[in-house]
Parts: structure tokens; C-alpha cells; sequence
């Protein structure tokens, strides 16, 4: 008669020490890989958006929106208003790193900004609220206007499409706000996550690591690219934006300068 030979106790434990080893050799290569694709969907979002920008200025004889600082009470001239026709995807809003406002469970750094928070008397005609957040912003110095704000001089700003170098000058972001103001002298951020809680904003708004050491941006030339955080200040942000870098007059940036948490980025 065969009898039927059953698992030992040592060969079951063997067999689960085993998964367990191949589980703990996979977890960080599955986890690089759901990163990636992450990043992928952001670049995505940020090439429709290039769509968006292409069609406005082209509507609009190559210049860009006036810019929110305009008409802050009603906001009908920021990007978040005036692109709304150029698509009907609420959802491109949103970088996959960071989906959520702190409102609805998003964390440091990894959350999106709600401007009728932000501003609650403001953006009433935004009935949709999916319009309202957000989680990448616009270069306010590419917009068309004459008003100052913060003492930035309006000169500074682009105002339209098909400047020279245009692959230097970024157009919009991973953000931690609806809009920047970048100035070569800002300081880098001392901890991840501080851009969020700053007035103006400056580089704290965009030098976050949401992607690996980088951020996603866009373009003047429309294309889309990862951009390392410790370069965000070689980028032309505006007309007159010292990229040599604001720690030392050549230029160079001293390692022990950059805050403990960028150091090996």
C-alpha cells in the first residue's frame, strides 16, 4: 500500500524561509518600478499640459495668461481659470506622488495644494472642486503683466512664448503652490517639505525630492524633463536670473552648503 508522504516541520519551514528571501530580494526592485511608472504618469500629465500652453499662446499671438496677481479676487486670470477650456481632465491636476491635499490625508511633502483653502473668499466660479487642487504651478515670471508683487521687478518677466534658449526656461512644475517666484538668492529649503508654509515661496515651493532627487518640469520648448534639485538654480527663470548659483561669486557650490537632507542627492 503508498502511502501519502506529508511535509516535515523542517521542510515547511524551509520552503517559507525561502519565499521569504525571494520576497525580500523583490520588494525593493517592485518598489523602484511602481516609482518609475510614477514618474512616468507625471511626465505624461505635464506633456498634456504642454498641449494646454501651446493652444493658449497660440490663441493669444504667443503671449502668456496676465497672470493671478492681476485679479486676485476672482483669480479669472491665472492658469487655473483661463486653461480650464483647453481641457476637460481635472485629473492631470494632480503629480501621482503627491494626489491628495493634507485635507484629505496627503503627507509632507507628498501632498497637493487647494487654493479656495488657501484663499476660501476666492475661485467661487471654480464649481468643480477637482479645479481647485492641484499639485504643480506655474512660473509666474512667464506671465503677462504689469503688476509687482513682493517686490519683484515686472521687467523680469517673459511675458510670451519663443524667447531664445527656450529649453532653459521652465514654464511649469512640481509645485507646492499654484505658482512660484524663484530668485537666484533664494536659499535652498532646510528640510523637505519646508516650500509649502512660505510666503512667496521662492525655491522652496519646487526644490522638494517628489521624484527620486528631482522634479518634473516644463519647458518654453515644450518638452518635459526631470530636472535634479541641486540645478533648479541654473534654469533662466527670469530675464535676469543669476545661473551661476548664489552661494559663492564663481559659481561653485560648496558641498557642506546645501542643507543636510540634499547633501547626497
Amino acid at each position: 500500500m503508498n502511502r501519502r508522504r506529508a511535509f516535515t516541520l523542517i521542510e515547511l519551514l524551509v520552503v517559507i524561509s525561502i519565499i521569504a528571501l525571494l520576497m525580500a530580494i523583490m520588494m525593493p526592485a517592485l518598489s523602484r518600478v511602481r516609482e518609475q511608472a510614477r514618474e512616468v504618469v507625471c511626465r505624461k500629465h505635464l506633456q498634456q499640459w504642454s498641449l494646454c500652453f501651446v493652444m493658449y499662446t497660440g490663441d493669444y499671438d504667443g503671449r502668456f495668461m496676465p497672470g493671478i496677481d492681476e485679479d486676485w479676487a476672482t483669480g479669472r486670470y491665472s492658469w487655473i481659470y483661463t486653461l480650464i477650456p483647453y481641457h476637460n481632465t481635472p485629473e492631470i491636476r494632480l503629480c501621482p506622488k503627491a494626489p491628495r491635499t493634507i485635507e484629505q490625508g496627503g503627507v509632507l511633502p507628498y501632498n497637493a495644494w487647494d487654493v479656495s483653502l488657501t484663499n476660501p473668499n476666492d475661485f467661487s466660479y471654480l464649481k468643480d472642486p477637482r479645479y481647485k487642487i492641484g499639485s504643480y504651478g506655474i512660473n509666474w515670471w512667464v506671465n503677462d503683466s504689469d503688476g509687482t508683487s513682493g517686490g519683484h521687478d515686472p521687467a523680469n518677466r517673459w511675458r510670451r512664448a519663443g524667447q531664445k534658449n527656450p529649453q532653459t526656461i521652465p514654464v511649469f512644475q512640481d509645485c507646492g503652490f499654484m505658482l512660484v517666484r524663484p530668485e537666484a538668492q533664494d536659499p535652498a529649503p532646510q528640510m523637505d517639505g519646508e516650500f509649502l508654509w512660505s510666503y512667496g515661496g521662492g525655491m522652496r515651493r519646487v526644490c522638494t525630492n517628489r521624484h527620486h532627487g528631482g522634479i518634473n518640469m516644463l519647458f518654453m520648448d515644450w518638452s518635459t524633463q526631470k530636472v535634479r534639485l541641486k540645478d533648479l538654480w541654473t534654469l533662466k527663470w527670469h530675464r535676469t536670473f543669476n545661473t551661476a548659483g548664489p552661494w559663492t561669486p564663481a559659481g561653485k557650490v560648496i558641498h557642506s552648503d546645501w542643507p543636510l537632507w540634499m547633501r547626497n542627492l
